[in-house]
């Protein structure tokens, strides 16, 4: 018997490698939507025998079925809740038109990505790094009167984590409404968790997406990334900073990390609001769709804004699309901050297109990222934007953490989303689309002054590394559909 286990074996094997490969191959062709992505699960399928395809098994597949109450947003939130609002309308596109041509046709393409309408009346304040971000979180948290509502991709279980902690339970024990949040993998850089220590002190908590087996395979790579505070209803905080000790600079911390987020105040808090909903309802099935979660809002500013989700469901390339209508859009300059920066063909060649139009492009980026393999894989893009016009700076440490993306001083993109595939279609991102030229001019302020620090990346530079080097970086890059 063994014997005969031992001839038949390699025959098995091969006969496994080849089903798996078909199906990959016939999976992939029939559900992916990136053809690079297409050839290169493929690829792997057929030349790893039985790895690629559990691989694929492993991290290709979006499983994920939201469930209908968290899909259908309007049974869940419409008419049932408080919340009021003037929409933005054809009087906002004349007057936006006269100051900038070309955004009116920016700000319909968001109506038709997302669904969701311009919002007229907010305030929307830049917070930098940690120490400006979480005493006013901590704050807005501690004078919480009826509602807490909690998203982050990272909690850490340290003294940052701590003093969230103590707030939110001081607030459940004045009788304030908690509910938090937390992407499971994102939870586990501490232990213990914070989803444990919240679940023991009566915090009604919950994680997304559990990737314990025999769950690992099905949604290791569908993340939250999300960052959402809403207080009462009515004040909001978002952007791109978790909650961990690393980005409260001024305590110096052994891994700083730079970066922004944002207080938001007026009608644009019930689209984080909503956005924290769908999500809470699709983990725990709670629809929370009326006041004292919905309450009326009023204006408080002078920032027309839309929330924008993106998420690898219905939801899926909101930000991609946004983000291409910006940059056709473009006349005079854009303005990019990113951690990472691994995009696509279609998004290379709009920020080339740009660039040859006479639009200055420039993109910012740390000189050093927390990830080696994907410094590597993004430099071969140098090239291709720096022989087109483009210009790139790299920032120095600590490591910068910041997103935001300008237009023209009059246009911002801010919150979540990085600008690599798996922000772009594979995590859970949300963003604001914002139309204000002050809140554009502080944040192209705050870029100028990182690229006034940072090392311009010169063409000669990129076609100067050595061969090894080049090698290493494409082989990297072959990755991107993976990374």
């Amino acid at each position: 018997m063994l014997s005969l286990l031992a001839d038949l074996w390699p025959a098995v094997l091969s006969l496994g490698h080849i089903l798996g490969a078909i199906g990959v191959t016939i999976d992939a062709v029939l559900r992916k939507r990136q053809v690079p992505a297409v050839i290169g699960w493929v690829g792997l399928a057929w030349l790893a025998p039985v790895v690629g395809s559990l691989l694929y098994v492993t991290f290709g597949i979006n499983r994920i079925k939201r469930a209908a109450v968290a899909l259908q947003r309007e049974p869940i939130l419409g008419d049932t809740g408080e919340f009021r609002a003037s929409l933005a309308g054809a009087g906002f596109l004349q007057s936006l038109a006269a100051k900038h041509p070309t955004l009116p046709g920016l700000a319909r393409l968001g109506l038709q990505a997302t669904g969701n309408p311009l919002l007229p009346g907010n305030a929307i304040t830049l917070l930098q790094d940690g120490d400006e971000a979480y005493p006013a979180m901590l704050a807005a948290i501690s004078g919480a009167e009826r509602t807490v509502s909690l998203l982050s991709y990272i909690f850490d279980n340290d003294a940052t984590g701590e003093k969230f902690f103590r707030a939110l339970t001081a607030a459940a024990a004045r009788g304030v409404d908690v509910r938090v949040l937390i992407d499971d993998v994102g939870s586990r850089y501490t232990r213990p968790t914070m989803v444990s220590r919240l679940r023991e002190a009566g915090i009604p908590v919950a994680a997304f997406l559990p990737t314990r087996l025999p769950r690992l395979y099905r949604y290791a790579n569908l993340r939250n990334h999300r960052k959402i505070l809403v207080v009462d209803g009515r004040i909001g905080f978002t952007g791109g900073m978790n909650i961990r000790d690393g980005h409260w600079l001024s305590r110096q911390p052994p891994s700083p990390v730079r970066c922004l987020h944002f207080r938001v105040d007026g009608p644009v808090v019930y689209e984080l609001q909503r956005t924290f909903s769908v999500d809470w309802a699709f983990v725990t099935r709670e629809a929370l769709d009326r006041d004292p979660w919905f309450p009326r809002l009023s204006e408080a500013g002078d920032v027309v804004a839309r929330g924008v989700p993106d998420g690898p469901d219905n939801d899926i390339e909101n930000i991609l699309e946004l983000v291409l209508g910006a940059l056709s859009a473009a006349t005079h300059h854009v303005r990019i901050i990113s951690p990472y920066f691994l995009v696509d063909d279609v998004l290379l060649r709009a920020l080339q297109v740009a660039a040859m139009r006479g639009v200055t492009v420039d993109i910012v980026l740390p000189s050093r990222s927390n990830l080696p393999v994907l410094d590597w894989a993004m430099t071969p893009q140098f090239r291709y934007l720096l022989e087109k016009g483009c210009r790139i700076f790299l920032s120095p440490p600590p490591f910068d953490h910041s997103k935001a993306f300008t237009v023209d001083g009059q246009w911002s993109l801010i919150g979540s989303t990085n600008w690599d595939a798996r922000s772009f279609l594979l995590n859970f991102e949300f963003n604001l689309e914002c139309y204000d030229s002050a809140l554009a001019g502080e944040l192209e302020a705050l870029i100028d002054a990182r690229i006034a620090q940072s090392r311009p990346v010169s063409l000669s530079e990129i076609k100067a590394r050595s061969l090894p080097v080049r090698l290493r970086d494409g082989v990297a890059r072959l990755g991107a559909p993976y990374l």
